[in-house]
């Protein structure tokens, strides 16, 4: 995350161009971005729209399943169409009436026509009698047949109605598996709408950022660090970080840098140290990142605390001079907000040369110290004129020889920096990682 590396980049500038970093403090100070608070409440944010794709695949998976389900369905519905179905029952009944109705039509014609051969078959000198019954026969066959062609008509009605009964309810089974199939249609389109509203979020928060709000509550203490190092020695200490503020952190973050010199305060002595950490979740020693960041905290709740145990190991071939820690805590939560401590507290040390003798030594304390908070934020305020003689003067009061003087007041440049230095360029760019 590029918030995650501005904390460090602003020590970092501090240590070797501390002058620079106090001469641009008050324009940093004055370069907040406009505008953000509208943005805000006008944009869902990057937490809703995850929500929203969310829903939005649920209802998709359920769809799909639907017309999955609907499919069998009309299969089972067609099959039935064609056998059992009370329909297809009953159209298979009235098909057999229209037949068996032609057949009875057929017979019937039959008769007709035979009764007309035996009347035209009698001879001149039929009787009345046979003539009478001649007759007879054809009018009862045509009356016959009257009623089979009547019949027939009426099989023939029952069996087309019936046909189109079962024609209508294939048509119907299709229409409600049609209704299901634009439905998942339906679910995709806003699955598509969804994921891509969330990915050009995602998309224009990465490329603006989003400020961070300070959050004086999220404290970083140092215990263990001693005043006094030797080359050629490991120091235990341990970073308590505690939630005192009423929200949830989703993500904490921590910071410790470290940066020496040697006696003269001009060559740089950082390579002979290593800084390793370890948290309950991450119980392995690990070497800090390239930002000097520590990801092992995780959330904390409202008036929870972790602690992060270090270790400090000098080589042997460090030479003697002076160094100071930066300590500070970030946080980060789901919905895109953040924020921490708007600057890094100060721990300064001696650092004498291998074999030596620490003599009496004893925690080494923050600088600015935390009882004092003007502001609201315990940093010097930013632009303040009394900011580097703070700095010069607190370093007398500690008894530290002149040569801390340049790290010291590099230190203190970074601390300067305060709540509006360091949080316009602390940045954070949603969904990438450090």
């Amino acid at each position: 995350m590029k918030i995650r590396r501005a904390l460090a980049t602003a020590v970092a500038a501090a240590v070797t161009a501390p002058a620079v970093l106090l001469s641009v403090t008050p324009a940093f100070a004055d370069a907040k971005p406009a505008a953000q608070t509208q943005d805000k409440q006008s944009k869902p944010t990057i937490k809703d729209l995850e929500k929203a794709a969310a829903e939005a695949k649920k209802a998709y998976e359920k769809a799909a399943q639907a017309k999955t389900d609907a499919l069998v369905v009309l299969k089972e519905t067609y099959d039935a169409l064609d056998t059992t179905h009370p329909l297809a029952v009953a159209e298979k009944a009235a098909e057999q009436a229209a037949k068996d109705a032609a057949a009875a039509k057929a017979t019937a014609d039959q008769a007709v026509t035979a009764a007309k051969t035996a009347v035209d078959a009698l001879p001149e000198d039929a009787t009345e009698e046979q003539k009478t019954a001649a007759a007879a026969a054809l009018s009862e066959a045509e009356t016959t047949a009257a009623t089979a062609a009547a019949a027939k008509i009426a099989a023939d009605t029952k069996a087309a109605e019936a046909d189109e009964a079962v024609d209508d309810a294939r048509v119907a089974a299709a229409r409600a598996y049609g209704v299901v199939d634009r439905a998942l249609d339906d679910a995709l389109a806003a699955k598509i709408a969804a994921d891509a509203a969330l990915a050009q979020a995602k998309k224009e928060a990465e490329e603006e950022g989003e400020d961070c709000e300070p959050e004086h509550d999220l404290t970083a203490e140092v215990t263990g660090l001693p005043t006094k190092l030797v080359a050629g020695t490991t120091t235990a200490f341990s970073v308590r970080v505690t939630n005192g503020s009423d929200r949830h952190m989703d993500e904490v973050i921590t910071y410790a840098g470290v940066h020496a010199t040697d006696k003269t305060g001009l060559k740089d002595t950082g390579k002979f140290f290593r800084l390793q950490w370890s948290t309950k979740s991450s119980p392995k020693w690990q070497d800090l990142n390239e930002d000097n960041y520590i990801d092992g905290v995780g959330a904390l709740k409202p008036g929870a605390r972790a602690d992060v145990k270090m270790r400090l190991t000098l080589d042997k071939a460090t030479p003697a001079g002076n160094g100071v820690a930066f300590i500070a805590a970030d946080f980060y939560n789901e919905d895109g907000s953040c924020g921490g401590a708007p600057g890094a507290d100060m721990y300064e040390f001696d650092v004498k040369a291998a074999g030596s003798k620490p003599g009496k030594t004893e925690d080494a304390k923050p600088k600015p110290a935390k009882t004092t908070k003007p502001g609201g934020n315990g940093h010097t305020p930013q632009g303040s004129a009394s900011a580097t003689p703070a700095t010069n003067g607190n370093l007398a009061a500690t008894g530290s020889s002149s040569a801390t003087t340049s790290i010291a007041l590099a230190g203190g440049a970074a601390v300067v920096l305060g709540a509006a230095a360091v949080f316009v360029v602390r940045r954070r760019k949603t969904g990438s990682d450090a």
